[in-house]
């Protein structure tokens, strides 16, 4: 792997600040509720573009489309193009997707055990 150095840094501080940068851009692309929805619809499955519409309420064309690439991109979901007519395209997460999948999951299962107390929470802070 190359690294690139940035003018007037050292090269470790160059190093630390690239990562920071990488690190805030894949946040950015994967930490959206809909990025997440879609790594926890996929799951261990393979799934096609309008079965994975199907399987996110509200999610527009659009932004299945968008965030797809985004998660594409990323290596972290693998498309599959089948040479048909018409075309038959699959999604299915890749080796760090599925990773990731894993700490989606712990999320989840956060919300499902501190949800009571959330809602509690939110309920005295608006009303006072």
């Amino acid at each position: 792997m190359v690294t690139k150095q940035f003018k007037g840094l050292a090269k470790d501080e160059a190093d630390v600040t690239r990562a920071d940068s990488l690190a805030r851009e894949i946040f950015s692309d994967i930490a959206n509720k809909w990025a997440l929805l879609i790594i926890e619809a996929v799951g261990d499955r393979t799934l096609r573009f309008t079965e994975l519409r199907n399987e996110i309420e509200g999610i527009s064309h659009k932004m299945l489309t968008h965030n797809l690439r985004l998660l594409e991109r990323n290596g972290l979901v693998e498309r599959t193009v089948h040479p048909t007519v018409p075309p038959r395209v699959e999604y299915t997460l890749t080796a760090p997707g599925r990773a990731l999948r894993a700490t989606v999951d712990g999320m989840c299962d956060w919300t499902h055990r501190y949800l009571g107390a959330i809602e509690t929470a939110r309920r005295r802070f608006d009303s006072a």
